[in-house]
Protein backbone atom coordinates (compact mmCIF):
# COMPACT_ATOMS: atom_id res chain seq x y z
CA UNK A 1 0.00 0.00 0.00
CA UNK A 2 1.74 3.37 -0.98
CA UNK A 3 1.16 6.36 1.56
CA UNK A 4 -0.24 9.44 0.86
CA UNK A 5 3.32 11.15 0.34
CA UNK A 6 3.66 8.55 -2.26
CA UNK A 7 0.75 9.00 -4.21
CA UNK A 8 0.79 12.91 -4.30
CA UNK A 9 4.66 12.53 -5.77
CA UNK A 10 2.93 10.27 -8.30
CA UNK A 11 0.36 12.46 -9.45
CA UNK A 12 2.51 15.57 -9.60
CA UNK A 13 4.96 13.45 -11.70
CA UNK A 14 1.82 13.04 -13.86
CA UNK A 15 0.66 16.45 -13.70
CA UNK A 16 4.02 17.75 -14.99
CA UNK A 17 4.45 15.01 -17.94
CA UNK A 18 0.97 15.63 -19.15
CA UNK A 19 0.64 19.38 -18.65
CA UNK A 20 4.06 20.33 -18.80
CA UNK A 21 4.17 22.65 -16.09
CA UNK A 22 6.46 22.54 -13.03
CA UNK A 23 5.50 21.22 -9.92
CA UNK A 24 6.16 24.20 -8.17
CA UNK A 25 2.46 25.51 -10.22
CA UNK A 26 0.53 22.75 -8.79
CA UNK A 27 -1.42 24.60 -6.03
CA UNK A 28 -2.92 22.04 -3.73
CA UNK A 29 -5.97 23.62 -2.70
CA UNK A 30 -6.88 25.75 -5.22
CA UNK A 31 -9.25 24.65 -8.34
CA UNK A 32 -6.72 22.88 -11.80
CA UNK A 33 -9.07 25.14 -14.23
CA UNK A 34 -8.45 28.33 -11.63
CA UNK A 35 -4.64 27.97 -11.05
CA UNK A 36 -2.68 26.32 -14.04
CA UNK A 37 -5.74 26.91 -16.43
CA UNK A 38 -6.33 23.20 -17.54
CA UNK A 39 -9.18 22.99 -19.84
CA UNK A 40 -11.56 19.69 -20.58
CA UNK A 41 -9.32 17.99 -23.15
CA UNK A 42 -6.33 17.91 -20.74
CA UNK A 43 -8.72 16.44 -18.07
CA UNK A 44 -9.12 13.58 -20.04
CA UNK A 45 -5.23 13.10 -20.91
CA UNK A 46 -4.78 13.17 -17.02
CA UNK A 47 -7.24 10.51 -16.25
CA UNK A 48 -5.70 8.56 -19.11
CA UNK A 49 -2.25 8.99 -17.86
CA UNK A 50 -3.04 8.39 -14.25
CA UNK A 51 -5.27 5.09 -15.24
CA UNK A 52 -1.67 4.18 -16.92
CA UNK A 53 0.80 4.95 -14.37
CA UNK A 54 -0.92 4.26 -10.94
CA UNK A 55 -3.19 1.64 -12.09
CA UNK A 56 -6.28 3.22 -11.34
CA UNK A 57 -9.48 3.32 -13.35
CA UNK A 58 -11.65 6.56 -13.54
CA UNK A 59 -15.50 6.89 -14.72
CA UNK A 60 -15.81 9.21 -17.18
CA UNK A 61 -16.10 12.80 -15.52
CA UNK A 62 -14.83 11.55 -12.25
CA UNK A 63 -12.50 13.77 -12.73
CA UNK A 64 -12.94 17.81 -13.43
CA UNK A 65 -11.02 20.65 -14.03
CA UNK A 66 -13.09 22.30 -11.13
CA UNK A 67 -11.28 19.90 -8.77
CA UNK A 68 -8.32 20.75 -6.79
CA UNK A 69 -5.14 18.70 -6.46
CA UNK A 70 -6.23 17.47 -2.95
CA UNK A 71 -9.75 16.22 -4.16
CA UNK A 72 -8.10 14.76 -7.11
CA UNK A 73 -5.57 12.71 -4.32
CA UNK A 74 -8.54 12.09 -2.03
CA UNK A 75 -10.65 10.60 -4.99
CA UNK A 76 -7.69 8.51 -5.93
CA UNK A 77 -6.75 7.48 -2.45
CA UNK A 78 -10.77 6.27 -1.92
CA UNK A 79 -10.57 4.07 -4.54
CA UNK A 80 -7.10 2.28 -3.77
CA UNK A 81 -8.00 1.89 -0.18
CA UNK A 82 -11.80 1.35 -0.71
CA UNK A 83 -13.01 4.36 1.07
CA UNK A 84 -15.18 7.61 0.68
CA UNK A 85 -13.00 9.99 -0.55
CA UNK A 86 -10.45 9.59 1.75
CA UNK A 87 -13.26 11.01 4.70
CA UNK A 88 -12.36 14.27 3.27
CA UNK A 89 -15.35 16.68 2.26
CA UNK A 90 -14.44 16.82 -1.38
CA UNK A 91 -17.72 17.20 -2.87
CA UNK A 92 -17.51 14.49 -5.00
CA UNK A 93 -20.29 11.78 -5.65
CA UNK A 94 -18.66 8.06 -5.30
Amino acid sequence: MQTQTDLENKVKAVFKKVLDIKESEIIPGAKLDESIGIDSTEMVELSVAIKKELGVALEGSELKKTHSFNEIIAILKSKTEGGSCGGHSCGCKH
